[in-house]
C-alpha cells in the first residue's frame, strides 16, 4: 500500500513539473517577427502640372503664379522690380526722344531748341550750350541706358516665371516623408532575450 502511495505521489509530481515546464515553454515562446510600428506619415500625391501652372500663371500675369502657390507676400516684390525696370525705361526714352528732337532742328538749321540756350532778353545764344556732338553723345549715352532697362526688365520677368515653378516644386517636397524614426520590437535567438529599440530611415 506504502509503495502503490509513493509511485502515485511520484506520477503527480512528475506530471505537474511537466505541465510547469510546458507552460514555462509557452511562455517563453516569442515570435521572432520584426514587429515594427510604422510611422503615420503619409505621402501625398504629387501634381506634376503644378509647376507648368504656377510659371504658366506668371507668363501671362507677373504674380499670379506667386498668388498660386499662395506666397502672397512675394506678389509686391515682383511689381517693384518690374515696375523700377519699366520706370528706368520709360524716363530714358523720353530723355532720349528730347535730345533726338533737338538734334534734328539743329540739322534744319534752328536755334530755339532747349539746349541751345537763351540770354537775358530771351534771344538765341551765338553758341549752343550744348553743340551737336554734345546732342549726339548724349542720344548715344540714353540709348544704351534704355536698352540695358529694357534688358533688365525682361529678366525681372523671366526671373518672375522661374521663381513661380521652382516654389511649386519645393512646395511638393517634403522631407517628413523620407525622415521617420520607428520603435521595433526583436527577439534574439542566441541570447534567448528581446530587443527593443528605435530605428531611423532616411531615404534620398
Amino acid at each position: 500500500m506504502s509503495n502503490k502511495l509513493f509511485y502515485s505521489t511520484l506520477f503527480f509530481i512528475l506530471c505537474h513539473l511537466s505541465g510547469n515546464a510546458q507552460t514555462q515553454t509557452d511562455s517563453t515562446a516569442v515570435n521572432t517577427d520584426l514587429m515594427v510600428v510604422q510611422d503615420s506619415v503619409k505621402r501625398r500625391p504629387l501634381n506634376i502640372l503644378a509647376p507648368s501652372k504656377a510659371a504658366f500663371y506668371s507668363a501671362v500675369l507677373p504674380g499670379l503664379g506667386q498668388a498660386y502657390n499662395k506666397k502672397y507676400w512675394k506678389i509686391p516684390i515682383v511689381y517693384a522690380a518690374l515696375g523700377t525696370g519699366i520706370y528706368f525705361y520709360v524716363d530714358n526714352s523720353k530723355q532720349y526722344d528730347r535730345y533726338r528732337d533737338a538734334y534734328k532742328r539743329r540739322l534744319a538749321g534752328f536755334k530755339d531748341d532747349e539746349f541751345w540756350g537763351e540770354d537775358s532778353e530771351g534771344n538765341p545764344l551765338e553758341n549752343p550750350r550744348l553743340s551737336r556732338d554734345g546732342l549726339i553723345r548724349a542720344q548715344k549715352t540714353l540709348r544704351s541706358n534704355k536698352e540695358v532697362s529694357l534688358l533688365v526688365t525682361l529678366g525681372l520677368y523671366a526671373l518672375n516665371i522661374i521663381d513661380a515653378n521652382v516654389d511649386a516644386h519645393l512646395l511638393q517636397y517634403n522631407i517628413d516623408e523620407n525622415l521617420a524614426l520607428k520603435p521595433h520590437f526583436k527577439y534574439n535567438e542566441q541570447d534567448n532575450s528581446s530587443d527593443l529599440g528605435l530605428t531611423l530611415n532616411f531615404k534620398f
